[in-house]
């Protein structure tokens, strides 16, 4: 669909890189822009004057909708689309958002979340719409279809049964970590803007495929986590084994932040973002190829939404240093040295220090336990060693005529049950 784009800001330049990437991710072609800046109209947004150079425009470049980077209310809508050619969409910075999120959602869990976001855009439009179908000539406002008096609760009703489906995948995801978590393995999460290389990032990470969740096997976890250079490819969660060393280490991607999202927007995704909230360690990736600025924002932004609510260490990465020469780097990092005193400087395309990282996640991860157990030598015992091998790093493994001793380091869990299965050995054996 060819498409304007159109941004209106209080003072200073307005940037439009951001509203092209999404309308082009979108699947919008974008064939004109247009700029202004003054106080915001409460009837157009825009200046009227301004409204009627935005439609000569639409004529001129034979445009399809008008894509407008900023939050519209539905008056400020319905006001636009009368100055606008017939037929010609107007579509605000999150409904294309939404549109996005609709065309990437696969699974059931970002299908829902996607509903439910654009069911809390809806809500409070839905009785101004109704008011303003009365009043038009026009079946229903802007095309959108009638709104009768019960529909503000029916959006609600909806809601309200989405979010209990959501709350259900949720209680299978906490108890899918915790199984993890007692298997010994180590979560950790990647999170950041979207574009910020986190998926071409984790490929890199990556020991295999996929996770085998047998026949428990949820939808969310992908056999690939696609790395093309669009916004929102990630929508939903992918989980991979990931090779750092000693540690056993499942990595989720998630989907990407994206600038000035209203708070509805976010609860909306909330549950996605439990991966992150949940992880024993958060890889935040950022572009380092980006301007400083830019990467400071980004960076306070991911900081506001990850350290209300997360518990574990978060260690910063600046991606994509194959894009910077040395010295600009070093600029950018002792400019952002207040929001990432330590970070880890990688290229995920060409696997430059990733080994680096490698190490700094096996350091950040949570201390393992050392334990040491003398056990018959038995099948049962052979059993138990060779779990504790496949669930922690052995050190020692002694024998020493009916009896071997076994040292090792592993998660707290997983000394736990080790613990537990030799003190049933050594019952066994007492018998």
């Amino acid at each position: 669909m060819r498409a304007i784009v159109a941004k209106r800001v209080d003072r200073g330049d307005a940037d439009l890189d951001e509203i092209k990437e999404l309308a082009r991710a979108a699947g919008h072609e974008v064939v004109g822009e247009l700029t202004q800046t003054r106080e915001e109209d409460a009837a157009y947004g825009f200046g009227e004057g301004k409204v009627e150079e935005l439609a000569a425009l639409t004529v001129d470049r034979d445009a399809e909708a008008v894509i407008v980077d900023n939050r519209l209310g539905p008056y400020q809508t319905y006001n636009i689309g009368g100055k606008l050619p017939e037929g010609v969409e107007v579509v605000d910075r999150f409904t294309l958002i939404l549109d996005i999120f609709g065309q990437r959602a696969r699974t059931r869990k970002a299908q829902l979340q996607v509903e439910l976001a654009e069911l809390r855009y809806e809500l409070p439009r839905a009785e101004a719409k109704t008011s303003l179908a009365k009043r038009d000539e026009r079946p229903g406002f802007m095309g959108l279809g009638e709104y009768d008096e019960s529909r503000e609760r029916d959006i609600k009703n909806q809601i309200a049964d989405i979010k209990r489906e959501l709350d259900s995948i949720a209680d299978k995801e906490a108890t899918r970590r915790e199984r993890r978590r007692e298997s010994g393995f180590d979560l950790v999460a990647l999170a950041g803007y979207t574009n910020a290389g986190k998926s071409t990032l984790m490929r890199r990470l990556a020991a295999d495929l996929d996770v085998d969740e047998n026949e428990d096997r949820h939808p969310d976890l992908e056999t690939t986590a696609e790395s093309e250079d669009r916004l929102f490819t990630t929508l939903g969660t992918t989980t991979r084994r990931a090779d750092t060393g000693r540690r056993d280490v499942l990595l989720t991607d998630t989907v990407g932040f994206v600038s000035d999202l209203p708070h509805w927007l976010v609860e909306s995704f909330e549950s996605t973002l439990d991966s992150v909230y949940h992880a024993d360690l958060v890889l935040l990736v950022v572009d380092a190829s980006e301007p400083v600025e830019e990467m400071r924002e980004k960076l306070v932004t991911c900081h506001d939404t990850l350290y209300e609510r997360n518990e574990a260490p978060i260690v910063t990465v600046l991606n994509k240093i194959d894009r910077v020469d040395d010295d600009e780097f070093a600029e950018k990092r002792e400019a952002l040295s207040a929001l990432a005193p330590n970070p880890v400087a990688v290229s995920g395309l060409t696997g430059e220090r990733v080994d680096e990282l490698r190490d700094r996640i096996e350091r950040e991860l949570p201390d393992w336990q050392f334990e040491r157990l003398v056990l018959p030598v038995s099948d049962d015992a052979m059993s138990l060693v060779s779990w504790v091998h496949d669930h922690g790093n052995v050190e020692a493994e002694e024998y020493e005529g009916e009896q071997l001793t076994l040292e090792f380091e592993a998660p707290p869990s997983v000394v736990e049950r080790a613990r537990a299965k030799a003190g049933d050995l050594a019952a066994v054996e007492s018998v």
